[in-house]
């Protein structure tokens, strides 16, 4: 599973993006913040069972707060403006996208699952697949399952655990020493693409500082 740092090197890479002549390193570190805050319902499971990858990454979360932003938005007297200036609301819907959807959330689905329509629905979702083309069979796609076999228990808060460096065994119940990993890259492209988001953030601020001299 992407670790918190590879959730905040994809935000950061896509907020960079999307906030354009915007971005400065105040706007860009709420960015990378809000993608770090989904795993924060690691700490969840202990006390709410299955509440890891459901809490926080809900895709009602960012739906909500993306509604309420752009509500804000569309007031004469917008208190998210009043109160951190003219670019609040636009940094504000770039950190709900950027960060909390695509940054925190969406890779975990992407991977092993998250509980996406949790807790009006109750089922952990996993979009992972293959898509190829292949000279005998055509167009080879896994994503959809077009010829499902027999239905099979779906996953859900009760019989779906993930173990983190937090709670390394979810469904033991003593407490027992046990190894505690806490991941930071597992694979070559997840250094790369820390590397690549490391390297485009220090370059925009450093733009934005000469832009402003």
């Amino acid at each position: 599973m992407p670790s918190t740092l590879v959730h905040v090197a994809i935000g950061g890479l896509v907020g960079a993006a999307l906030l354009g002549d915007r971005f400065t390193p105040k706007a860009i570190a709420v960015v990378l913040v809000a993608a770090a805050v989904p795993d924060l319902d690691t700490f969840l499971a202990p006390v709410i069972a299955g509440g890891h990858r459901s809490t926080l990454h809900t895709l009602l979360l960012p739906a909500l707060l993306g509604a309420a932003v752009y509500a804000d938005a569309r007031l004469d007297r917008s208190r998210i403006r009043a109160r951190w200036g003219p670019d609040a609301s636009f940094v504000a819907g770039v950190t709900i996208a950027a960060g909390l959807l695509a940054g925190g959330i969406l890779p975990d689905l992407a991977t092993n699952g998250v509980n996406a329509l949790w807790p009006l629905h109750d089922q952990f979702y996993t979009v992972n697949g293959k898509l190829e083309l292949s000279t005998t069979e055509g167009v080879v796609q896994t994503f959809v399952d077009l010829s499902p076999a027999e239905p099979s228990q779906p996953s859900t808060t009760e019989n779906t655990r993930y173990s983190t460096g937090s709670d390394p065994t979810p469904w033991k119940e003593d407490d027992g020493p046990d190894e505690r990993v806490f991941p930071v890259v597992t694979a070559g492209w997840q250094l790369m693409l820390v590397g690549l988001s490391a390297a485009t953030v220090s370059v925009r601020s450093w733009q934005t500082r000469v832009a402003r001299r």
